[in-house]
């Protein structure tokens, strides 16, 4: 089993230097290889040429300058200089300079060839120049390829996008790649296009193509360029050109140059042809879904062997404009119909329908596409296409074709199999959407004081609009704040605020300042100044200012008033900074924007804060040093109000689920150091300075070893992996990807991420075939044979449930993990059994709490998913070597030591769970009441803890009275009972400062940090009433640090609880105290003289929800009076249907 991997010699620069042979990579990286090779083609032809390469990231090409850094001693050998853009208009105008350098003396090369690359926005605000530089040409030893990044389906942009028509409007010849193969082979062949012609070349780069990566046989890959007789010579850039001379050479030599050199080349080819005399239909798919319609034919049970025999043509297109006419009519002529298959707008269609009307009426198809035949819709120009639609389309037009009874035998399986259209999937039981990492900036940054708006902008805070940050619309990039232009005159409203990015700023957005200034509106721009473009992976924003530089600039243009607000104030301290310009520390961002909302005209808030992500990043690199301190909720003190969530936004706060209710712990695994948490009014909050987490004991284990299993290695093998992003999901993919590769496999995968890396749904899609995986990437609905599922929300979801096949097997990390909505939701409950049961109705699932285990096993819950590959890997779903996998783990050279033990442990789990298991420490499990009196007696004991005997007695008389009562009204049920036994402890054990400290120093809490944690000091984070200062815009008092010297404070204050409620008590005439024990007054008689005599069966649902309300007044100080007058207002609610009851006899007593 381990041969193949052992035989073979991989290195991650093979991608980039190997000549023959195969290779793994992804789109993106056959970017990076494509300029290096069109080097090496040149030097071999004798051309002393050199490479130029510029642009703007974003999606699918987000990563693009990031993997051209980190190849640039590659690049810089081959004489390829990339220099990103500051944005996508001025590089396209760089690239346009780089085949000029033959127009002047002085040139050090015979031609420069050139990669312009962007975004389709970003092509869309480039239309000016890239009409003036396609208009004036190429050099003959140069050559332009224009690369765009499409979103058909709006993955992770603000609008679906087709370039395209952009294309096509600056007259710039299309390019269509349908996989990672033809991103190589159709680059080279633009780039000797774009030379051959004089035009730019331009190529659509998806997320199918760009995400994806596969093996690649590199002799399939490097075309042998034919270059056409009689192409013109007189096409290449020239200077003095004049405007309509442009134009002539554009239209008459230029495009139909194109035209024949994409024929010459085999742009376009056919793939199937039964010839003019025999055939029927005739299917034209464009780019890639020249894949998804290789797939749908699989479905009806096609192939492209028995098209032809049935009369059926396939040809595929790709350079979908200008569209070769010779060739339509090629493959057109004498057919019955022509079906045109390209996703999004009838670029294709249009052209092959005048193309068409040429063509002898005996001998002219009719024509269907996004319409049919008869003009009623057909194809969608608006949803990306699936395989089962198109079968059903191809099948359904070849039904039509009249007395063809052998293609109707042929399809009849395969569409009853079909059937009909799905049923739409059962909606998402909890949608992971997108979210602000762990301790972002953002979290804080985006909140506007009450009264006040925002308007989002592009970057990752565009998030907040669907978050709790009163910011609603946005605008395209560069465009932020300027649609107050054109509202402020006609509104009420004198103010707004106004997101904007760093990045963005200096890609456009100081335009947009301009404009907002010469317009005179009053409005505060939120420069959220974060180090880093985290969206796209955390590369430098361009131009690399530092805020004192943008403040200058800012001021230049007239800002009136410029407002630092840092979390570390002290970096500026000495920085030459603007005259009026103040530094404030992060907690007074509420205090500035208040200030400045006041202020007439423009003003700027700069935000500075580094990007969470980015800090990840440089302290695994040793590049940033550790914030040196954790935090720690004592659950025994939290409340679960969610103050905390509120405060800080942030996902590492998660719940946890205590027989006294629903607390919160910090997942620290995932936190980011940020420690705004701790601002939540709640004195649990404990933080440990200068130590670091100890990893559990049974992390220092070796993992057992266990028998190989029985694996065909020859078999072919369709997975799919889903989790969530940003927690190492796409490694799973890459691992697999490269280990089938190592073993001598054809494979291919793809991710599904777009903005879906900020925490959101990630999916991945796998392939394992022979020797070169040559078909689609793109799983169909029912073709997953295994599913490696490292979220449970992600696995049940509607996106990939539907591509689970009958008997497929399951791996599934049933660990809960709270979706973003937690934060601004402290009671939300995750439906995690009802994902568990949609899962298991689909097949065989294995089910387990990887995260946990990862934690106790490796001391890194991240583990978790290299653990699901492993034990995907022992069940004999993955085909391919063990050696082969560790190999992948080390060439991948993150966290190796960790990722190969998580694979063995997840072997060793899925060959023997229970011996794993036994591995866990055990004990210190948390007490749970199984009955009535089992909670009675826990909540009895915990009493006497709080105060005494005397007190445990009086909680116990008032459950008995209800459980009599209970008993008379509704037999069997004791509901009622535990509701108020649970109410009424949780009234009479309110936590006032001796319970704060008791809990604190009495509960065992200190000792468990003390084995959590390596060294450091603790420090507590309390407001005391009596010392606590108010904060000045809220009114609310301000939490102090405490050292730990507060410990002895804390035993002294705990032996004080006798002085509880008394004349002696110092902290019990505070208004919070007085509340407390009204509340326990009003409780007990209300229960006692008004519930309970007055209990009947009809009315016990209605007693239970008015039992419960204690429960829902959480929290302290100011939060915990809040919820009260919440609660009070909910009881006056449900006491209005209680029957003889009025809220004013109940105010009354």
């Amino acid at each position: 089993m381990d041969g193949p991997a052992a035989t073979r010699l991989v290195t991650l620069d093979d991608k980039y230097t190997a000549d023959e042979g195969r290779i793994y990579l992804t789109g993106v990286q056959a970017l990076v290889r494509l300029p290096l090779v069109q080097r090496r083609l040149d030097r071999a032809a004798g051309l002393n040429t050199a490479g130029f390469i510029s642009g703007y990231r974003g999606s699918p090409l987000g990563t693009y300058d990031r993997e051209l850094w980190a190849a640039k001693r590659h690049l810089a050998k081959e004489d390829v200089v990339f220099q990103p853009g500051l944005n996508e208009d001025l590089a396209a105008t760089s690239v346009w300079g780089s085949q000029q350098i033959g127009l002047s003396p002085g040139a050090k090369h015979d031609g420069v060839f050139a990669i312009w690359y962007a975004k389709s926005p970003g092509v869309d605000r480039s239309g000016d120049v890239l009409k003036h530089a396609n208009a004036a040409g190429t050099a003959p030893s140069g050559g332009v390829l224009a690369i765009a990044g499409d979103d058909h389906a709006c993955k992770s942009a603000s609008l679906p996008s087709q370039s395209d028509y952009a294309f096509l409007d600056a007259s710039i010849p299309v390019l269509h790649p349908a996989n990672v193969a033809e991103v190589l082979r159709f680059g080279l062949v633009g780039l000797a296009m774009s030379r051959a012609t004089g035009l730019w070349v331009g190529m659509k780069a998806l997320a199918d193509t760009m995400d994806s990566a596969a093996a690649i046989d590199l002799a399939e890959v490097t075309p042998v360029i034919v270059t056409p007789d009689g192409l013109p010579s007189d096409v290449s850039i020239r200077w003095p050109d004049s405007p309509l001379e442009q134009e002539r050479r554009l239209f008459d030599l230029r495009l139909p140059a194109a035209i024949a050199f994409g024929r010459a080349n085999g742009l376009n080819r056919v793939l199937a042809d039964p010839g003019p005399d025999r055939r029927r239909l005739t299917i034209l798919a464009v780019g890639k879904s020249r894949l998804d319609v290789e797939q749908a034919l699989g479905l009806l049970g096609l192939d492209l062997a028995r098209l032809a025999d049935l009369g059926v043509g396939l040809a595929a297109i790709g350079m979908p404009w200008p569209l070769d006419p010779d060739f339509v009519r090629e493959v057109a002529a004498g057919a019955d119909e022509v079906l045109v298959i390209e996703e999004k707008r009838p670029l294709v269609e249009d052209q092959v329908a005048r193309t068409l009307l040429t063509l002898e009426a005996g001998q002219r198809p009719r024509l269907a596409g996004k319409i049919d035949h008869a003009g009623k819709p057909l194809l969608s120009p608006r949803a990306a296409f699936t395989a089962d639609h198109l079968a059903r389309v191809i099948g359904g037009r070849l039904a039509g074709l009249g007395d063809a009874g052998t293609i109707a035998e042929t399809i009849a399986p395969g569409m009853a199999k079909l059937g009909a259209a799905p049923a739409a999937a059962e909606p998402a039981l909890a949608r992971r959407l997108p979210f602000f990492c762990s301790g972002c900036p953002h979290n804080r940054s985006t909140v506007v004081p009450e009264g006040s708006r925002a308007l989002a902008g592009i970057g990752c805070h565009y998030m907040a609009q669907w978050m709790d940050r009163d910011t609603s619309t946005f605008t395209q990039m560069g465009g932020e704040g300027a649609s107050w232009i054109g509202q402020a005159p006609f509104t009420e409203t004198p103010h707004v605020f106004v997101n904007l990015g760093d990045g963005t700023y200096a890609h456009s957005g100081l335009l947009a300042i301009r404009a907002a200034i010469a317009a005179g509106v009053t409005i505060t721009y939120k420069l959220l100044y974060n180090d880093a473009v985290a969206m796209t992976g955390g590369q430098t924003a361009e131009g690399g200012f530092s805020v004192a530089q943008i403040a200058h600039q800012l001021s230049a243009e007239g800002v009136g008033q410029i407002r630092i607000v840092a979390e570390e104030p002290e970096r500026h301290r000495g920085a030459a900074m603007p005259t009026g310009v103040t530094i404030d520390p992060r907690d007074r961002l509420e205090a500035v924007q208040r200030e400045l909302r006041e202020v007439k005209g423009i003003s700027v808030l700069i935000y500075d804060q580094v990007c969470a992500a980015e800090k990840r990043r440089r302290r695994k690199r040793g590049l940033m040093p550790d914030a040196g301190r954790r935090v720690v909720i004592n659950e025994a003190v939290c409340e679960g109000c969610g103050d905390c969530g509120k405060k800080s936004n942030c996902v590492s706060i998660v719940p946890l689920e205590t027989e006294f209710g629903r607390k919160r712990r910090i997942d620290q695994t995932s936190c980011n150091q940020d420690a705004t948490c701790v601002e939540g009014f709640c004195p649990s909050f404990v933080t440990v300075e200068g130590g670091l987490p100890r990893k559990p004991e049974a992390a220092t284990a070796k993992p057992p070893e266990v028998p190989a299993p029985a694996i065909d290695l020859d078999r072919p093998a369709r997975l799919v992996v889903g989790g969530i992003g940003g927690t190492g999901i796409v490694t799973i993919g890459a691992i697999i990807g490269m280990a089938a590769h190592l073993d001598g496999r054809g494979v291919s995968v793809m991710d599904q991420i777009g903005l879906a890396q900020k925490g959101g749904e990630v999916t991945t899609h796998i392939r394992i075939a022979g020797p070169i995986a040559t078909g689609p990437v793109r799983l169909a609905r029912g073709e997953a044979e295994t599913l490696i599922g490292c979220d449970l929300a992600v696995a049940s979801s509607p996106e990939v449930l539907p591509l689970i096949a009958e008997g497929a097997l399951a791996i599934v990390n049933d660990h809960v993990v709270m979706t973003g909505d937690f934060t601004a939701r402290p009671d939300l409950v995750f439906p995690d059994q009802l994902m568990k049961r949609r899962l298991a109705a689909r097949g065989e699932v294995v089910f387990a709490d990887l995260s946990m285990l990862a934690t106790h096993l490796l001391g890194d819950a991240v583990g978790a998913n290299m653990m699901a590959l492993g034990l995907a890997w022992q069940k004999g779903r993955v085909p391919v070597t063990e050696a082969a996998i560790l190999q992948a783990i080390e060439l991948n050279g993150a966290a190796v030591v960790m990722n190969k033990a998580a694979f063995a442990w997840g072997r060793a789990l899925g060959f023997d769970r229970i011996a794993v298991e036994a591995r866990l420490p055990r004990g210190g499990e948390a007490v749970v009441a199984t009955d009535l009196d089992r909670l009675v007696e826990i909540r009895a004991s915990a009493l006497v803890a709080y105060q005494d005997e005397a007190l445990a007695a009086r909680f116990r008389a008032l459950v008995i009275m209800t459980a009599a009562a209970e008993a008379r009204v509704a037999p069997g049920s004791t509901a009622l009972a535990e509701a108020v036994a649970k109410s009424f402890h949780k009234l009479l054990a309110y936590k006032d400062e001796y319970e704060v400290a008791r809990l604190h120093v009495e509960t065992g809490f200190l000792d468990r940090l003390a084995r959590e944690f390596d060294g450091g000091r603790v420090a507590f984070h309390l407001a005391p009433p009596l010392f606590a200062r108010l904060d000045p815009v809220t009114g609310e008092p301000r939490k102090m640090r405490f050292g730990s010297w507060m410990i002895p404070a804390f035993k002294l204050l705990a032996r004080l609880k006798g002085l509880r409620g008394s004349f002696a008590d110092p902290f019990g005439r505070t208004a919070e105290r007085r509340m407390e024990r009204r509340l326990i007054e009003d409780y007990e008689a209300l229960v006692r003289t008004r519930l309970l005599p007055e209990l009947t069966s009809a009315n016990h649902p209605l007693a239970l929800e008015i039992a419960t309300l204690p429960l829902s007044i959480r929290g302290f100080g100011h939060v915990k009076a809040q919820a009260e007058r919440q609660a009070a207002a909910r009881r006056d609610a449900l006491l209005a249907r209680w029957p003889g009851l009025s809220t004013a006899s109940v105010a009354a007593e």
